[in-house]
């Protein structure tokens, strides 16, 4: 293990020197940090962890907060989060991943023991229990998603609104007028997450707008609850000629369900699907789609927090906006 002496040595200058160039609190010269800061390439020299935090009263950590639930579609947490930890070792931070379901404990935790310098939290509820201790907290934090309040609150997220309106938008401009909507798990909806009911607000939104009539139906995912889903719609809404379908684990059986029954898609009936790039362009039908920009969501919220821990940045919401990519699943209406 090399040591902070060693690294002085290799330098030509004091260990007091190096520390001051680790910790920034005192101005070195440009041509003496640059070859401290040679010297730490060289050498391989990381700084201990422990006497870094004592020194600096950080400890260089952000906390992320990821409750793994069985109706979420994990792979697009788990993007998001490995954004996350990329982002933040750029930052020199490391990522504390916490992934259980203790709520506001879990804030009171780490904002009361020092374990991390500021937090991320996903899986934001409209109303979440979390935010009241997140205001009354002096320790920075950044939210991906979006609560119905955002008053003394950062939050990056997706613009879920213009995204369900835009899906709406695109099959109301093929000629359709009775719409479906496969979506997320009931409890999503029961829990009041932002994203689903954000998506489907601005779906009911466009489609009054447009004047096209909208079903919607939550569903489990998979192939049998998506049987399910489907032979309800289509006994509601036998005139049904689009879908949109915010459900990972509906796209594929939703698609078989119609080849099944005969119904080609897009001659017969158009899908739209809200999932990541990668499930859109590996389905049976490749589907006209808006994704989900994980990797950016990530990103900024990373960003946003650094800011907010080297006092630059203040309470901020940032939309992303929607992108709707056109492929095989969707066309004009067919001629009743």
């Amino acid at each position: 293990m090399v040591t902070l002496a060693e690294v002085a040595q290799h330098a030509g200058v004091s260990a007091s020197t190096v520390s001051y160039v680790l910790s920034g609190k005192r101005s070195i010269s440009a041509t003496t940090r640059q070859r401290v800061e040679r010297s730490i390439r060289e050498l391989g020299y990381h700084p201990n962890a422990g006497a870094r935090a004592l020194a600096s009263s950080r400890s260089n950590i952000i906390a992320l907060m990821v409750p793994l639930r069985t109706d979420m579609y994990v792979p697009v947490m788990m993007e998001i989060a490995i954004a996350v930890a990329t982002t933040a070792r750029t930052h020199g931070y490391d990522v504390l991943l916490l992934t259980g379901e203790e709520g506001p404990d879990a804030v009171r935790r780490v904002a009361g023991s020092g374990l991390a310098d500021g937090m991320i939290l996903m899986d934001v509820e409209l109303d979440d229990e979390r935010l009241p201790l997140l205001r009354e907290s002096a320790q920075p934090s950044v939210l991906i998603g979006l609560p119905a309040d955002t008053t003394g609150l950062t939050c990056v997220d997706l613009d879920f609104r213009a995204t369900g309106a835009l899906c709406v938008e695109h099959l109301a401009g093929l000629g359709h007028r009775d719409v479906a909507v496969i979506g997320e798990a009931p409890a999503v909806y029961e829990r009041h997450t932002g994203f689903a009911e954000r998506t489907l607000d601005g779906l009911r939104s466009a489609a009054r707008e447009t004047g096209l009539r909208l079903l919607h139906r939550p569903c489990e995912g998979g192939y049998d609850a998506t049987a399910v889903t489907v032979a309800r719609i289509l006994d509601e809404r036998p005139d049904t000629t689009g879908f949109v379908v915010q459900n990972e684990a509906a796209v594929e059986p939703l698609l078989a369900l119609l080849r099944q029954q005969g119904r080609a898609v897009p001659e017969d009936v158009s899908v739209v699907a809200v999932c990541p790039e990668q499930v859109a362009v590996q389905a049976s039908v490749r589907l006209t789609s808006v994704s989900l920009p994980a990797q950016e969501m990530g990103r900024h919220a990373v960003e946003q927090l650094v800011a907010k821990l080297d006092g630059r940045g203040g309470d901020e919401v940032v939309l992303l906006p929607p992108a709707l990519t056109v492929r095989a699943s969707s066309g004009p209406a067919p001629a009743r």
